[in-house]
């Protein structure tokens, strides 16, 4: 049974860095700042929530799983907020690169 969630963390964690490498790449090939900020926000966002998922069933417990879930919450809202900010400061300066 532990290879099983062996398995599962690898996969899920290995998927989770490679949306991380696909938001890196669309934040350094897309052309202006909004859709720059929607490829980081969205593959990051998901990246996050695969290596949470992943990391959960090796956490020493109940406490450190919900650390781990808390800290996902806490990106989750920070980011929404901060793209927002971002994007309306784009929009204002007339999306200047």
């Amino acid at each position: 049974m532990n290879s099983w969630l062996d398995l599962w963390t690898y996969a899920a964690v290995g998927t989770g860095l490679l949306f991380f490498v696909a938001g890196t790449v669309g934040l350094l090939r897309l052309p202006d700042t909004l859709t720059r900020l929607h490829a980081l926000t969205k593959a990051d966002n998901l990246g996050l929530g695969l290596v949470v998922l992943g990391l959960l069933p090796q956490a020493a417990g109940v406490l450190a799983a919900v650390k781990l879930l808390a800290v996902w919450a806490l990106v989750l809202l920070a980011s929404a907020t901060v793209s927002q900010l971002i994007g309306r400061a784009a929009r204002r300066e007339g999306e200047r690169r």
